[in-house]
């Protein structure tokens, strides 16, 4: 009898134990802003980590999760994009905008456990307040912005960690602006440091050719430059994708415009407390 309790014991622990490695929980840092927890999730979706409900679209939260892979018990942890770097040493993972990666020292396209395809709607932009998207000012900072040196400058820079997307690529310059009545002015741009700034001060060179300042002034965070946009603060800002600012003005009631898409930045999975993908269930990337 007694031989016979231990061995129930035993089992009985084994057991336990086994339950307790396939509950045991994933956790994620991700963006909480609507636009980028939904990139973060579509990422994951696209390895096999998870499976989100028909219809989650770009907006999806952690709601939206319908399965994990192997019955994986994921716990994500909603900081403010640019602190999730932060925390990324206190959560197995974390997924992180390219930029604040940057910033961080982190290589996106060495250093990332999975990363996203270039190919996304995640199209950065430069944004207006509505009623100066056809102004000359307007035209020739996308043109300086779209043009062949700014686009070699970052495919040459960036290998990858921030991929060129213009279509139509220009000399620089817009043959429909009045160059000579903008001579002495000064276009002023909010931007992100890395890689926007440094994108700004190439196209900063061009427009320098036609007399013309960009007064670039960095910021390190998501709201401010489109505050300072829709206030009249600044003409123009270089920091999110398109569908961050298309959620922005839903969200707040602002009236930003594109003028023109300029980069794409892959959004990419880091290992915090993990150095590999074995706790989630899938093969290197």
């Amino acid at each position: 009898m007694k031989k016979l309790l231990t061995v129930l014991l035993v089992l009985s622990l084994l057991v336990l134990t086994a339950v307790s490695a396939f509950a045991e929980t994933v956790t994620i840092a991700v963006p909480n802003d609507p636009t980028n927890e939904g990139r973060a999730l579509l990422l994951l979706q696209t390895y096999g980590v998870l499976t989100l409900k028909d219809g989650a679209g770009l907006e999806a939260t952690k709601n939206d999760i319908a399965s994990t892979k192997d019955g994986i018990e994921i716990e994500l942890y909603e900081v403010e994009a640019a602190l999730v770097p932060e925390i990324k040493g206190d959560v197995d993972y974390a997924i992180i905008n390219n930029n604040f990666a940057l910033q961080a020292g982190l290589n996106p396209v060495a250093d990332s456990l999975l990363i996203e395809d270039a190919n996304s709607p995640y199209v950065n932009v430069v944004s207006v307040k509505e009623g100066n998207e056809n102004s000359d000012a307007a035209k020739a900072l996308a043109a300086a912005l779209q043009s062949q040196k700014v686009v070699d400058f970052i495919n040459a820079t960036y290998a990858g960690s921030a991929v060129a997307t213009v279509e139509n690529i220009t000399d620089g310059f817009d043959a429909t602006v009045d160059y000579a009545a903008l001579a002495g002015t000064t276009i002023s741009v909010a931007a992100t440091p890395v890689p926007h700034v440094e994108v700004l001060k190439v196209a900063a060179e061009i427009l320098a050719e036609k007399n013309i300042t960009l007064d670039i002034k960095e910021v390190t965070d998501y709201v401010t430059p489109n505050e300072f946009v829709e206030n009249g603060d600044v003409f123009a800002n270089y920091f999110a994708h398109q569908p961050y600012q298309d959620s922005f003005n839903a969200g707040n009631g602002t009236h930003l415009v594109t003028i023109a898409g300029i980069h794409v930045e892959p959004m990419a999975l880091y290992g915090g407390q993990q150095a590999d993908l074995a706790k989630l269930g899938i093969a290197a990337k």
